[in-house]
């Protein structure tokens, strides 16, 4: 695995695959870049693909607060890139992948957004959902002001996780996660109001890039308001429900997400 100094961040990434064109992948938070091994396996003969550890994530440096992390996760994607270039993109990830087509088209072959964690396009379709999404989040809200990280990955991992059950996993992998809270935590601005001023009129709606738009069909409620409003502003979107997946598709249904995927590359 690579490493090295993106838009000034320790970062270390790895490839996947010898397809004919090129694919940079963003990960969920608390993941890693081996997190797409799953769907690299499927899509290794259409795609050479990159996959780098976010800020705080893997074996990238530790966040240390120096900017705003989802812009500077941007800043990060945009340097591994020199040509158009399929970008996908889960959960957290997907929100990165998106600022990123906003602010570099030019860098953009086509855009994949697994289960992207845009609330604020909800909030602005749906009012009443914020506050849906905010007795949701309670308990983890709560704990962070707390600053009991552990109790918050536990109530994080509730709502977003894979399901596998808190009390099932490693202590070395809880005190893990339960590290990497005040990285979430950061992230929450970015994803609750419109810091990149991506819901101004317009911004959206100017976005000439084919778009897959993917939802698990057990996902958390406020997910298909995301995907339905982005769908409805992106003018190349295509929207898609992946059957029996919940949040963490990609690894949880990898085959069924590859699928999809290829099926949408096929028409780009």
């Amino acid at each position: 695995m690579p490493e090295a100094l993106k838009a000034g961040f320790p970062t270390y990434w790895t490839s996947f695959g010898q397809g004919p064109r090129a694919a940079l992948m963003i990960h969920c938070s608390l993941a890693h870049s081996g997190s797409w091994g799953g769907m690299a396996r499927h899509l290794s003969g259409a795609l050479t693909m990159t996959a780098f550890d976010l800020p705080g994530h893997g074996r990238s440096g530790d966040w240390d607060e120096r900017a705003e992390i989802q812009g500077l996760c941007v800043d990060i994607a945009a340097e591994f890139l020199r040509e158009p270039t399929d970008i996908i993109g889960h959960s957290f990830g997907a929100t990165v992948a998106l600022r990123l087509a906003v602010a570099r088209p030019d860098l953009v072959r086509s855009l994949t957004l697994i289960e992207p964690v845009c609330f604020v396009v909800a909030f602005h379709d749906q009012p009443s959902l914020r506050a849906r999404l905010d007795a949701r989040m309670a308990d983890f809200d709560t704990a962070i002001l707390a600053g009991d990280h552990a109790s918050a990955a536990q109530s994080f991992l509730a709502v977003w996780g894979d399901r596998a059950g808190w009390e099932h996993l490693p202590e070395t992998v809880r005190d893990a996660l339960a590290a990497q809270m005040p990285v979430v935590a950061a992230g929450q601005p970015a994803l609750h109001t419109d810091l990149a001023g991506m819901l101004r009129p317009g911004v959206l709606e100017a976005l000439d890039i084919p778009v897959l738009v993917c939802e698990g069909s057990e996902s958390p409620f406020i997910m298909s308001a995301i995907t339905e409003g982005l769908a409805a502003r992106l003018p190349r979107a295509e929207r898609t429900i992946l059957a029996g997946a919940g949040h963490m598709a990609p690894i949880s249904h990898a085959h069924q997400t590859s699928a999809e995927l290829l099926q949408f590359l096929r028409g780009c």
